[in-house]
């Protein structure tokens, strides 16, 4: 999963003494750094930045899984070194230790954070990091940025033992998957659900219930997912958010997205029995 393991510990400083094996996690332009091992793949592990030819743009302190530092760096070039190749964290899944491919998701928004925010947003002066909180500060307007999060909602909706299942332009060809949709500023999350589900396929839900809630570094939402009833209304896509969808049997599902998001669990829970 894209999510930090339960054994990550946070730290804003480095953790250990000098010959401390630290676990890197390098960045190019979102790709992550990986050694590749047969079918697997492995990260840099060295007590001092172990690539001299590669200028780093940024790095930072994440802390410790099982007792062992983890780092971030972004460097200034795509060329890896010999025997190492750079690669989306979509590509590392299955492929990549679960509790690593975590923390890198944790790495890869912290990276693009930080990037992000080296100049102020209201006087645009330069910020820096603050030594005793995940933030950026302002000396010059005394303004602060943190880590954002952007909160996504999702729903699977089930009628007459059928899961309503849609395609938005971007999806490849013959993908379906659950709706979904950005939070609004002032809406809760069932707010959301409800002006996603009406505005993007004409129907009302109801019984909402929470399922679950992913990290997703693409590149900093939170997905926050939940199954619902139809309660009326009738099916018409949008035309421009969602290009078709209709009612599907557990027996006859379409192209389904990727099994690492929440949008696959949410359709295989169903599968399983549990619509």
């Amino acid at each position: 999963m894209l999510t930090l393991p339960d054994d990550f510990r946070p730290a804003l400083l480095p953790e250990g003494d000098a010959d401390t094996p630290v676990q890197w996690f390098v960045f190019s332009g979102g790709n992550l750094l990986v050694r590749p091992v047969g079918d697997s793949v492995e990260l840099p592990v060295a007590s001092i930045w172990p690539f001299a030819k590669l200028a780093t743009a940024r790095r930072l302190c994440l802390g410790s899984l099982r007792g062992r530092p983890c780092h971030a760096a972004e460097v200034e070039t795509a060329t890896p070194p010999p025997g190492m190749r750079f690669e989306s964290l979509r590509a590392l899944w299955t492929r990549l230790d679960e509790a690593l491919l975590g923390v890198a998701s944790h790495a890869a928004q912290l990276i693009e954070w930080d990037r992000g925010h080296q100049f102020c947003g209201c006087c645009g002066a330069p910020t820096q990091r603050r030594a005793d909180e995940r933030a950026r500060h302002c000396a010059a307007c005394n303004s602060m940025a943190y880590p954002r999060l952007s909160p996504v909602v999702m729903v699977r909706v089930v009628r007459d033992g059928e899961i309503l299942l849609a395609r938005a332009p971007r999806f490849a060809p013959g993908v379906y998957s659950v709706l979904a949709g950005f939070v609004e500023a002032g809406e809760t999350l069932e707010q959301a659900i409800h002006r996603e589900v009406l505005e993007e396929v004409n129907i009302q839900v109801r019984n909402l219930r929470y399922f679950a809630s992913q990290s997703w570094p693409f590149p900093h939402s939170l997905m926050i997912a939940f199954t619902a009833d139809y309660a009326g209304g009738e099916l018409r896509a949008d035309g421009r958010e969602i290009v078709e969808a209709g009612w599907f049997a557990p027996d006859h599902l379409p192209g389904l997205p990727s099994p690492m998001s929440m949008a696959w669990r949410l359709i295989d829970d169903f599968a399983a029995g549990a619509g």
